[in-house]
């Protein structure tokens, strides 16, 4: 059983990964919303299935991480397709709060090696900074460039 968890999630991550990479690149907006769509609902997927994964093992903090992360995806799905770019600003902010805040439960923990740990508050703290400039009422958008954060 583990390992189909496993499996499911290394696929629904690995569609979101290069798919949303993708969706940043393209300019043609129908193609942008379809890889942002699928990109979306595989890191649901994915973060679905490690909640469920982490909670049978009783890391509550990372199953909630994990949940946490796949609302926040949930929030910037719902609208980033169907918005557009400008039109998806609010929700991009919040779900990249939220990414940002389940990045912490998720590293914090002693769960995973201490590199991995690094890279996910310092991620964190991109995500939130990212969020805190769009909710200070700058438009930034996915694809600002070299990256939202800078």
């Amino acid at each position: 059983m583990h390992r189909s968890i496993n499996v499911i999630a290394a696929v629904g991550l690995a569609l979101g990964g290069a798919l949303g990479m993708a969706g940043a690149m393209v300019t043609q907006q129908n193609l942008q919303g379809i890889l942002w769509a699928i990109d979306g609902a595989g890191l649901v997927m994915a973060a679905a299935m490690l909640a469920i994964k982490y909670a049978r093992t009783g890391n509550d903090v990372v199953a909630g991480g994990f949940l946490v992360f796949a609302i926040g995806q949930s929030l910037i799905l719902l609208s980033a397709p169907a918005a557009g770019l400008p039109g998806s600003i609010p929700a991009f902010a919040a779900g990249t709060a939220l990414w940002s805040t389940a990045l912490l439960l998720v590293s914090i923990p002693k769960l995973f090696a201490m590199p991995i740990r690094i890279l996910g508050i310092v991620s964190a703290v991109l995500f939130m900074v990212t969020a805190a400039r769009i909710f200070w009422g700058e438009p930034l958008q996915p694809t600002s460039a070299p990256m939202p954060t800078y």
